[in-house]
């Protein structure tokens, strides 16, 4: 019985070191998409960890947050960590987002009274360099407020992902005003990849790279996260039929 408590407290001591010399060290790591066209736009060849990053759904995505959550749950998979996500409506679609790589296992989720206590928790749990990834709903993000949730994110390491979500599809306007997030991305709902057979094939999304710090805007079309949270192309851009033109870019972040 002594040996096992002193064993957990090794374990406990160890798990804490790991936590305080790998957490901060996090933030000059990126995480590739494993999608040339998309990596290559990114400085570092991916999303950067220990930095803020905005998603936002485009048209009626920017209500109802379904694709900006999916893609957010996607990054969230392929990070190790528990993964903090506050909500203020508890309308997350469990089986939705473990189709797209997040287990149920590794999700906390905080619901709030109102988006302040999202911010509040948001800040808290970037500060708290044992979670992976954290990630907030919420439609407004003024600027002091991104710019402590960076700096949060610089000191642990850990990844920061604001959804921003609306009442109404007007609120969107909102998605163009100036924050301290590294990158912002929309997401936007295609039609799904076409199959042989009758049946829905994997969705699609355009997504939008709307600002890059230290690289250029640009748009992309791939097929949504798998079971891993990996994106794909689809099948039609892999084997050259859409030229290279087609991959838009726009101005610099």
């Amino acid at each position: 019985m002594h040996k096992r408590a002193e064993q957990l407290v090794v374990e406990e001591l160890r798990e804490r070191l790991e936590r305080i010399t790998h957490g901060p060290a996090r933030h000059h790591e990126t995480l590739p998409f494993g999608i040339p066209p998309i990596d290559n736009h990114l400085p570092g060849g991916g999303l950067k960890l220990g930095s803020l990053h905005e998603v936002s759904g485009g048209g009626n995505g920017a209500v109802d947050g379904a694709a900006s959550a999916l893609f957010s749950a996607g990054i969230a998979a392929r990070v190790k960590g528990k993964i903090l996500w506050c909500v203020t409506r508890p309308d997350l679609f469990m089986p939705a987002l473990a189709q797209a790589g997040l287990s149920q296992n590794r999700l906390i989720i905080v619901e709030c009274r109102d988006e302040k206590g999202v911010l509040d928790c948001f800040e808290e749990g970037l500060r708290c360099n044992g979670f992976g990834a954290v990630i907030g709903e919420m439609s407004k993000l003024p600027m002091n407020m991104s710019r402590r949730l960076q700096l949060a994110a610089e000191s642990s390491g850990v990844v920061g992902l604001a959804i921003r979500r609306w009442r109404h599809p007007s609120g969107a306007a909102e998605f163009g005003q100036p924050t301290a997030a590294v990158t912002r991305w929309r997401v936007s709902v295609r039609p799904s990849t076409p199959l042989p057979v009758r049946g829905v094939g994997r969705a699609r999304w355009f997504l939008e790279l709307v600002r890059c710090r230290g690289g250029e805007c640009a748009d992309f079309e791939v097929e949504a996260c798998d079971a891993k949270g990996r994106l794909a192309l689809p099948a039609d851009m892999v084997d050259g039929s859409i030229p290279q033109g087609a991959w838009q870019a726009g101005a610099t972040g």
